[in-house]
């Protein structure tokens, strides 16, 4: 008698928000189109889903929790994807304990209880935007992001944290992906928030290089670390290195060009005044004053991943999307748009030659 092989338990945090659901779902149509499934997903979350997931165990519990390493130990976890992260401009108690103490707690129950790999979403955000950068900045390069927005300052906390976890914790494989500015339809991040608004800032006088990854090639880049052992951290990019302009030309959005100084101090006033400053300066005013591009070497050789979405094709499909999407339904707004279905037929040639 041929005695049948466990499957692996993958453990997903986040599943109530866009990334773990959308990871989730990614991970179960792989699983369906094996001859042999691999996994056993679990899903955790503080609050329950709108929708039901179905094909996965769900578990309701905050990250925090502190039997989370019983958890851990009783279903036999082998990886965990942990992307429990708020995205708040302004920093606050509340997010700093959800962000940076959530993330210190899943690893350390990670170690405790045996998983033997972790995946956790970040940005190249932690190399900061300023004049010395590099032309292209590595995986190696120091962490020199702003510590204004809450977002980016707790990033650069988790990642710290990091550097002295996985010295204390060898055994465990660890795979940090940081993404370039995410752009998508459906998802909000801090760009998403940038584009979206009909007439965007810029400063004056500074036209940076720009790199986005398109936010189902995030999904797929989370998913592929699932499924395949990469230890370090990667930056993901799609292809394409686009200045500011071209970038917000490309969304169809109108550049306001804003004095510098004026821009920080108006930031800055603000966030003092607890105003809404997320609302117009989404991304702190550094990111779109100074290049930061990132070097994507290693994502493509040692990752073997390549984002099907050029820089271009994904922010013309956001464009198409915001353009299209108060005179036709969601479904009809992109099969209308001719550059829409250009950049398919191109991303689909381009998957059929990484096969």
């Amino acid at each position: 008698m041929v005695k049948k092989m466990p499957k692996k338990v993958i453990l997903v945090t986040g599943v109530d928000d866009y990334w773990g659901r959308n990871v989730v779902a990614q991970l179960l149509q792989n699983e369906a189109n094996r001859n042999k499934p691999e996994f056993h997903i679990v899903g955790v979350s503080a609050q329950p889903p709108k929708a039901e997931i179905k094909g996965i165990d769900y578990i309701q519990a905050d990250i925090r929790n502190p039997l989370l390493t019983e958890l851990l130990k009783s279903e036999k976890v082998d990886t965990v994807c942990h992307l429990v992260f708020s995205e708040s401009v302004r920093p606050m108690e509340a997010t700093f304990d959800l962000n940076v103490m959530g993330t210190m707690k899943v690893l350390g129950a990670c170690a405790d209880a045996g998983v033997r790999k972790v995946i956790l979403k970040s940005s190249m955000a932690v190399y900061g935007a300023s004049a010395t950068n590099p032309a292209y900045l590595t995986e190696k390069s120091p962490f020199q992001g702003g510590q204004s927005y809450g977002y980016n300052r707790n990033l650069l906390e988790i990642e710290s944290f990091c550097n002295g976890f996985i010295r204390q914790h060898p055994d465990i494989l660890l795979t940090i992906l940081r993404f370039s500015n995410i752009v998508g339809p459906e998802s909000d991040t801090p760009m998403t928030r940038f584009l979206k608004e009909p007439l965007a800032p810029v400063l004056l006088g500074f036209d940076p290089l720009m790199q986005v990854i398109h936010e189902k090639d995030v999904v797929n880049a989370l998913v592929h670390s699932i499924e395949h052992d990469h230890s370090g951290a990667f930056n993901i990019a799609a292809d394409g290195i686009l200045p500011l302009t071209r970038l917000m030309a490309l969304a169809a959005k109108i550049p306001i060009p804003v004095i510098h100084l004026c821009a920080y101090w108006g930031v800055g006033i603000a966030s003092s005044l607890g105003l809404p400053t997320a609302q117009y300066w989404p991304i702190e005013p550094d990111f779109i004053r100074y290049s930061w591009v990132g070097d994507a070497k290693q994502m493509r050789e040692n990752m073997a991943f390549s984002p099907s979405y050029t820089a271009e094709a994904a922010l013309r499909e956001f464009a198409a999307k915001q353009r299209l999407r108060h005179y036709v339904s969601d479904s009809a707004a992109l099969a209308y748009d001719e550059e829409r279905l250009r950049d398919t037929l191109e991303r689909r040639r381009r998957e059929r030659e990484l096969i």
